[in-house]
């Protein structure tokens, strides 16, 4: 018995026959394929030898099938109909399957874009749209496969899981730490540039409510700087412009490159509230979702662990 190496020719052998056949041409199935007409003649000629049969009848400037032909014909199209129709779907399903992932501002900038180059390297299959916004509502979107949001767990009709909670505390850049060693002693810090984040959640955390948790009330703030968007207070940090709040998490990378420092050492404020991925109890789950999903909590498994109230955090 001919094992199946033996029996199938190469599938460009098919495709060359096919259009030949369809065309009535080697010159109009070059065209068809986009190769030579010569790489077509050649393809459909191995192909007459893998099964020692003639399948067309050459003319001058004509080809017509013989009967072997036009029986190969028959199976070859049913078969490319069949391969042609599951590649279509292979692409349809893998576009109406990319993920649409909503985050913070902070956390798509700051946690999620450090990690991505890295997850498409491994994933090339697999498309992330992201969007990044500080509105609950629009991170919370029905099109919306998984979200990521601040608060204590408790989303109506959300399955969550936290990736990381909330400790907070005052990061700059060493330079800036090299001018103002003050920024080192906690009763001085109303005193310096405070880079402030003006945000319409008022439940988020604030340099004055930072101070009070510390013991530091009543303090004034007139030297302070605000950005609307928490990523770009950061990058204010960076560059030296003042002391801003980092997040535990979302400022790791910096802090570990030595980009940011933390001018109080330890000192740190922890809240009850903690960042989590959501999903949609009612949208069904699908393959690339689910790998989406389980890279995250991944991430979340391996993030640095901050010593205090809730140690797992």
């Amino acid at each position: 018995m001919l094992s199946k190496k033996k029996i199938l020719p190469p599938l460009d052998y098919l495709l060359a026959f096919e259009a030949a056949a369809k065309t009535g041409s080697f010159a109009r199935a070059s065209d068809e394929l986009n190769i030579s007409e010569t790489a077509i003649s050649r393809k459909v000629r191995l192909l007459e030898q893998h099964y020692n049969v003639p399948l067309f009848v050459r003319g001058n400037r004509s080809i017509t099938l013989t009967q072997q032909g036009g029986t190969l014909l028959t199976s070859v199209e049913r078969s490319m109909d069949i391969l042609r129709e599951a590649s279509r779907d292979m692409f349809a399903n893998h576009q109406a399957n990319s993920i649409n992932l909503a985050a913070t501002n902070s956390v798509a900038a700051l946690w999620l874009m450090p990690r991505l180059r890295k997850f498409n390297r491994s994933n090339a299959r697999v498309k992330i749209t992201l969007v990044s916004s500080d509105s609950d509502a629009e991170c919370l979107a029905n099109e919306m496969d998984l979200s990521i949001l601040r608060g204590e767990g408790d989303w109506p009709g959300y399955e969550s899981h936290m990736l990381f909670g909330e400790t907070v505390f005052p990061v700059c850049s060493p330079r800036y730490l090299a001018r103002n060693p003050k920024a080192g002693d906690l009763a001085s810090l109303p005193d310096l540039d405070l880079i402030e984040v003006t945000s319409s959640h008022a439940e988020w955390m604030t340099w004055k409510t930072w101070l009070t948790r510390s013991d530091v009330s009543d303090a004034p703030l007139e030297r302070a700087v605000a950005f609307n968007t928490y990523p770009l207070a950061i990058q204010a940090a960076l560059d030296g412009l003042g002391v801003a709040l980092g997040w535990g998490h979302l400022v790791d990378h910096l802090l570990e490159a030595g980009e940011l420092v933390r001018p109080l050492g330890d000192r740190a404020v922890r809240t009850e509230s903690g960042y989590y991925l959501l999903k949609n109890t009612s949208h069904k789950g699908f393959p690339e979702k689910q790998i989406v999903e389980n890279w995250l909590i991944e991430q979340s498994a391996q993030r640095k662990r901050y010593a205090g109230r809730a140690a797992g955090v």
